[in-house]
């Protein structure tokens, strides 16, 4: 069994108070924090503040969970990630969307800074993902299976719910804000890819290159969450543009479109809600265990055949 759901569990305890009960779950990617910065009258908490969290380092990541009530829908904010990358495991990299998970939320909106593969997807373009291609060669569902988690193995064929993308499309129309559609490929970075990785990934179908979002859409599918994804292209990838890549520029870009950005996810909170609401109107949801029941099934399975848990995929740095 893996630690993992044992520190979300602690984590979302510590902000239980704070956190109400969200229904909207968001993680903003590089340089697109300015969303966090325009929620009415939130709840910060630092992620230096709630046990187990890793402190983000990486330029355009602030490290903060925000609560707020935006158009009556409750939503949970990571204002900032980790990513493989830096040397975390995948126990670490997916535990901000565990903990959101065991705090209630209903949909998750994941983003990313990604680069362009598809011609028409140019710097400041947003992109709603259709779906993924994981060639970062890891999986954060391996190693010893706690089922407090979800189904050993998850269907992963709707990973990106139709029924949010609908919604986010109808955010597009409702703001004007142009969106297109598009396959993400997610790689283990921190390089970027060269051309020839580039031109092998869109031969894969790939539309839109990235290092993060995969883990964290996959944990959430194990766990029962609706998933919509939307990727800021932040550059063309390497082959396709005249200049060379740097993370100075996928920061540019993305503040560039910070504006459009922060207007389509403010529009997009309400209706994703709506659409969950309506589907949970059609099939009712069983009855999520809270904290403490969970801690109670956890307690049982440590004293059950299986032992003391013990952490998949090596220690945090």
């Amino acid at each position: 069994m893996s630690y993992v759901f044992e520190e979300a569990l602690e984590a979302a305890a510590s902000v239980k108070k704070a956190a109400g009960s969200p229904v909207v779950g968001v993680i903003l990617g590089s340089g697109l924090g300015d969303f966090a910065r325009r929620l009415p009258a939130p709840e910060v908490v630092p992620y230096t503040r709630i046990p187990n969290f890793p402190p983000a380092r990486v330029e355009g990541h602030a490290g903060q969970l925000l609560f707020a009530t935006l158009e009556g829908v409750r939503v949970a904010v990571l204002s900032g990630r980790v990513h493989y990358y830096e040397g975390y495991n995948l126990d670490t990299v997916t535990l901000g969307a565990r903990t959101l998970a065991i705090l209630g939320i209903k949909a998750l909106i994941v983003t990313n800074a990604a680069g362009g593969i598809r011609d028409d997807l140019g710097p400041g373009q947003l992109m709603v993902v259709t779906d993924h291609i994981n060639l970062m060669g890891v999986n954060p569902l391996a190693g010893p299976w706690d089922p407090r988690l979800g189904p050993r193995y998850p269907d992963m064929s709707r990973a990106y719910d139709p029924r949010l993308r609908a919604a986010i499309h109808e955010a597009s129309r409702r703001t004007r804000v142009h969106l297109a559609e598009g396959v993400y490929a997610a790689v283990s970075g921190p390089s970027y890819e060269t051309p020839a990785e580039i031109r092998m990934l869109e031969r894969l179908g790939a539309d839109a290159v990235g290092m993060s979002t995969v883990p964290e859409v996959i944990a959430a599918n194990q766990t029962g969450i609706h998933v919509a994804g939307i990727s800021c292209i932040s550059n063309k990838a390497a082959g396709k543009g005249r200049t060379r890549l740097s993370h100075r520029e996928v920061m540019e870009e993305t503040r560039r479109a910070s504006s459009r950005f922060c207007k389509l996810l403010a529009a997009a909170i309400p209706l994703v809600a709506e659409a969950v609401a309506r589907r949970s109107r059609k099939a009712p949801a069983p009855h999520k265990p809270t904290i403490e029941e969970q801690r109670s099934v956890g307690r049982s399975l440590k004293a059950g055949k299986g032992g003391t848990p013990g952490r998949a995929g090596g220690k945090k740095p």
